[in-house]
């Protein structure tokens, strides 16, 4: 069974391109999101086995969606998003419970291997 995955980022061509990336290597992406408060209500919708959160998104970053998720359920695997220079950010978001993160703009071996180590695959 392939792992299921829910995208989370405000930019369209974004998910679209983190889509491409999972589904080349026999992914599933169950649903998108395109801020933290849609990722939560996805999140208890599609109980997906992980997510990549975008950490700078409007209503509510990724953080915040972060530790909601990691609240409804505890071993959640979520792996952040970032662009350069957001090194503080990603540190708050691996003490909220993040278990990676990658870097924008992305290399596809980078996200596959995190997204392996994550799922322990």
């Amino acid at each position: 069974m392939s792992n299921r995955i829910l995208v989370v980022d405000d930019a369209a061509f974004m998910r679209m391109m983190i889509r491409d990336i999972l589904t080349k290597n026999g992914y599933e992406v169950v649903g998108e999101a395109q801020d933290g408060a849609q990722a939560i209500e996805k999140f208890k919708e599609f109980k997906p086995d992980l997510v990549t959160m975008d950490i700078t998104m409007p209503e509510m970053d990724g953080i915040s969606a972060l530790k909601e998720i990691k609240k409804l359920d505890g071993s959640a695997k979520v792996i952040m998003c970032s662009a350069m220079g957001q090194q503080a950010m990603v540190i708050d978001a691996i003490q909220a419970g993040a278990k990676d993160f990658i870097v924008k703009p992305f290399q596809a071996d980078r996200v596959i291997e995190a997204i392996k180590k994550t799922l322990g695959s």
